[in-house]
Order: structure tokens, then C-alpha cells, then sequence
């Protein structure tokens, strides 16, 4: 997939990895137009006060917020493979980073920084269409869950989704880099990883 420089047009590389200007314009975006479904999703999922929990492709940082202000006795990382994301992200949390309760760390989903068995729960919103290979980023997202822990996945498009957006997507997807996955797909594929109890939510009537 081509990439545009730094502070060049917003082409879909910078939805995938935001950079420069244009990337921190986007990701402020993102932290406004993602609140919503990142609510909804988080409300199907189990927080405890005290969980570790890690937000693969941290973005602009509002989801690792979220979250810290959900688990007073916890800790939340967040990791993102664009430098710009994990800047913005330590930007929005810098009060939770002060008091050692937000951490974030540069890296990939196919390579996470980070022990075995050491989350509770692992978020990823509206990111993993983006990763370059989501069977792989999965079982490293495995790896790292607690027995007994949860992956969210959360995302307004996928696959066979009923929405204006999805469906021009879901037509133009190949061509930018895009890989759109359809809800039984997407359980299979969290099965094959070695998660359990796979569970999918959708709202028809908003994508």
C-alpha cells in the first residue's frame, strides 16, 4: 500500500497510520466521531475497578480515557504502531499518565510490547480493518489476555453492514487497504484464535 509523507494529503494511509498535521486533524476527529459506538460497545463488556486492561490502536487516546476513568484501582495501556497516535493519545491522557494510571507504548498488534497472560481486557476500536494481517493480530491479542479475560472488537463497518458508508466500503475496500469482515467471519476467526464464548452485538439500524 502506498504511504504519503508527513503533512501530505489524507490519503488511506492516514487512517491507517496517522502522520504529521493531517494525522493529528484525524485523530482528533476520531476521538469525537468514535465516542458514541465506543460507548455502545464497551457497554456489552464486563469492567471491573481493578482490571489491566490494553486499547490496541490507541488513536487519539479518548477510548484509553474512557477506560482509565473506568478502573479507579486498574491501569490501562495503550499501544499504537504510529508515533503520531501514541503523541496524541499521551497528549489526551496526560493527567492519567501523571498518576501511573494510563501507559503508552509504541508498537504493532503483530508484535505487541508486552507480557503473557497480563489483561483482563483488551479493547480494539475501530482499528483491527486496518491491521495487515487480523488472524495474526488476534492470536497476539490471545497471548496476552488473562485466562478468563476479554477481547472487545468494536467497529461501525464491517461486512454486510446495512449503511451508506459500509456499502460504498465494502465496494471500494481491496483498493484502500481495507479488510472488511462480515459477523460470522469475524467470530470464526476470534474462535481459531482460542477465545471462547464468542459473542457478536449489532444495531441493524445504525450499522
Amino acid at each position: 500500500m502506498a504511504t504519503s509523507k508527513t503533512g501530505g494529503d489524507a490519503t488511506p494511509s492516514q487512517y491507517q497510520k496517522p502522520q504529521g498535521w493531517i494525522g493529528r486533524l484525524l485523530l482528533w476527529n476520531m476521538n469525537s466521531r468514535h465516542s458514541g459506538v465506543t460507548d455502545w460497545g464497551l457497554s456489552h463488556v464486563r469492567i471491573e475497578p481493578h482490571f489491566t486492561i490494553l486499547d490496541v490502536g490507541c488513536g487519539g487516546g479518548r477510548t484509553v480515557s474512557k477506560l482509565a476513568n473506568a478502573v479507579p484501582q486498574g491501569k490501562v495501556y495503550g499501544v499504537d504502531y504510529s508515533e503520531t497516535s501514541v503523541a496524541a493519545t499521551t497528549k489526551t491522557n496526560a493527567r492519567w499518565i501523571g498518576m501511573r494510571r494510563v501507559e503508552v507504548r509504541h508498537g504493532s498488534v503483530s508484535e505487541l510490547p508486552f507480557e503473557n497472560a497480563m489483561f483482563d481486557l483488551v479493547t480494539a476500536v475501530e482499528t483491527h480493518f486496518w491491521w495487515p494481517d487480523i488472524p495474526s493480530g488476534i492470536r497476539e491479542i490471545y497471548r496476552v489476555v488473562k485466562p478468563g479475560g476479554t477481547l472487545a472488537v468494536i467497529a461501525e463497518v464491517y461486512k454486510g453492514a446495512n449503511t451508506r458508508m459500509a456499502k460504498v466500503l465494502e465496494k471500494n475496500f481491496e483498493r484502500i487497504g481495507l479488510k472488511l469482515l462480515n459477523p460470522d467471519e469475524h467470530r470464526a476467526m476470534l474462535a481459531d484464535a482460542g477465545f471462547s464464548d464468542v459473542q457478536s452485538f449489532e444495531e441493524h439500524e445504525k450499522g
